[in-house]
């Protein structure tokens, strides 16, 4: 049985930032989060416990943002830093969503708002800057070159190393707008991005991927496992009649229980036997193998779930399994 004293995760080039991250890196959005029920998934002591098995495993880049669990996630992340040598591990946190009830300024990436969240999140983090700042979504009613110029002047403050762009659609113009707009004022460039990307969820395989590739830009994908969809959880009869009690909502039911992606699951299970590997770690080594990306950003409630996902680093897909995964599912982009 694999401990994680065995798993020693290798750095990689951080796109063209200079840095190197972890191959895998650690997402805390679970931290302090409430479910419906009123519990919380993760609480700090065992958020501490996950930080410490990632550590034990050779993590040393570590995902959050201001609104995980209210800003739990960052509190807990810095009170387990407290102990620990800052400069050994590379933090990420994003601003963007509203945090206060009925003021529309403490919504997106105008100045005031800005201004004001990364002096919050850093006194959370307990600590004098971060080294990733992501906007976490687009902001259409800021102007682009206000934004940049703000979030430039978080880099000239020393409180933020790079800047990066979090995503849930393809939006390659935008930032390709933003970069230009920073190149022609002198001003820092987003250097990271951290699109949604999975074996079901391709939609930045057109332009988006190519955007990042021209510009140097690192991508550490979020949901590399589908919402759990790619675990193996959810089954073809159950799914598909809306009988699973494991579907969250029927926006998920829409988006993942579909013929196509079930289908593109059996391949994912025919090469997990392979390989003697589980479909999540499957999926995860795919997300490794794919030209342009960086890092997958991995999650868990336990210690036994990061292992698994942890253990996707070791395993060796050949070309033609990697190609076969792809192919599972038509192109979105064909013909185009």
């Amino acid at each position: 049985m694999t401990t994680l004293e065995d798993i020693d995760l290798d750095f990689v080039p951080f796109g063209e930032t200079g840095l190197q991250t972890s191959e895998l890196q650690f997402g805390t959005w679970r931290f302090g989060k409430e479910t419906e029920q009123g519990n919380v998934e993760i609480d700090e002591e065992r958020a501490h416990e996950l930080l410490d098995a990632y550590e034990a495993a050779g993590g040393r880049f570590i995902d959050t943002a201001d609104v995980y669990g209210g800003g739990a996630s960052e509190r807990w992340i810095g009170d387990w830093l407290e102990d620990r040598d800052r400069e050994r591990f590379t933090i990420a946190s994003k601003i963007y969503w509203q945090i206060r009830s009925g003021d529309p300024n403490s919504l997106g990436t105008n100045r005031k708002n800005v201004r004001h969240r990364i002096d919050a999140l850093l006194d959370r983090l307990d600590t004098d800057y971060v080294d990733v700042l992501y906007i976490h979504r687009w902001d259409d009613e800021t102007p682009t070159r206000e934004m940049m110029k703000t979030l430039n002047g978080l880099v000239e403050d020393g409180k933020v190393h790079y800047l990066g762009a979090s995503t849930l659609r393809p939006n390659a113009w935008k930032v390709a707008k933003a970069n230009e707009i920073a190149r022609a004022e002198g001003w820092e460039p987003f250097t990271v991005a951290q699109p949604r990307y999975n074996l079901v969820d391709r939609e930045i395989e057109g332009d988006y991927l190519e955007m990042t590739r021209s510009y140097g830009i690192a991508v550490c994908p979020w949901s590399p496992l589908g919402q759990g969809f790619l675990t193996g959880k959810y089954t073809r009869e159950e799914g598909l009649t809306g009988e699973s009690r494991a579907a969250e909502s029927s926006r998920f039911e829409d988006s993942y229980l579909t013929e196509e992606n079930f289908d593109a699951h059996d391949e994912l299970d025919a090469v997990a036997e392979e390989v003697d590997a589980t479909p999540a770690q499957t999926a995860l080594a795919w997300l490794m193998h794919r030209d342009g990306v960086t890092a997958p950003i991995v999650g868990a409630r336990t210690v036994e779930q990061l292992t698994e996902n942890l253990e996707a680093a070791a395993i060796d897909l050949s070309d033609e399994q990697v190609d076969r995964l792809t192919e599972a599912k038509p192109d979105p982009y064909a013909g185009l």
